[in-house]
C-alpha cells in the first residue's frame, strides 16, 4: 500500500506525512513543473506541466488498496474505478456512494459559471487549525481501515 498524494496547492502534505510515517506506510507526492516540493518522508515526482498531467500521472502510479488524496473529483473517480481509496483535503472519503453525485455538482456549477459572467459560487472558507486536525483523524481512521483490509487480504493468500 502507498499513498499518493495530488500535492499542486495541497494544504494537508504534512499531515498525511506525520499519520503515514507514524504506520510506515511510504508516500508519493506528484507535481508539476510550476511547483516546487521537499520533503523529508516522502518521494517527490515532478510530472510536466501540461493539463491534468500530474493527474494521469497520479492514476497511472496507484493500484488497489492504495490511498489517494486529491480534491478533484475527476481523479477520485479515477482512484475508484481502480479499487483505491480516495480522500478529499477536508478529511471525507469519496465512496462508490457519494462519487457520481459529487461529479453531477461540479457539471452543475461549471455550466452555470459558463452561463453567466455574474455568477460567482462560494468558494472554499479559510482553512484553520480546526480544519487540519479533522482531516489528521479522518485521515488515520482511513489508513487503520485501509492497513486492516490489506491485511486481511495478505492473510488469505
Amino acid at each position: 500500500m502507498e499513498i499518493f498524494v495530488d500535492a499542486d496547492a495541497c494544504p494537508v502534505v504534512h499531515q498525511v506525512e506525520s499519520v503515514a510515517q507514524k504506520y510506515q506506510v511510504s508516500v508519493v507526492l506528484l507535481c508539476d513543473t510550476n511547483h516546487i516540493l521537499s520533503s523529508d518522508y516522502s518521494k517527490i515526482r515532478v510530472v510536466g506541466a501540461g493539463a491534468d498531467a500530474v493527474d494521469f500521472a497520479l492514476i497511472n502510479l496507484c493500484h488497489a488498496g492504495d490511498i489517494v488524496v486529491t480534491q478533484d473529483y475527476g481523479v477520485a473517480a479515477l482512484a475508484l474505478g481502480k479499487h483505491a481509496y480516495a480522500v478529499h483535503q477536508n478529511g471525507w472519503q469519496y465512496t462508490d456512494k457519494n462519487i457520481d453525485r459529487l461529479l453531477m455538482e461540479r457539471h452543475i456549477m461549471k455550466k452555470a459559471r459558463r452561463a453567466s459572467a455574474k455568477f460567482h459560487g462560494k468558494g472554499p472558507h479559510k482553512r484553520t487549525a480546526v480544519d487540519d486536525e479533522n482531516f489528521m483523524r479522518k485521515f488515520e481512521r482511513l489508513l487503520q481501515m485501509a492497513t486492516a483490509a490489506q491485511a486481511t487480504i495478505d492473510s488469505d493468500c
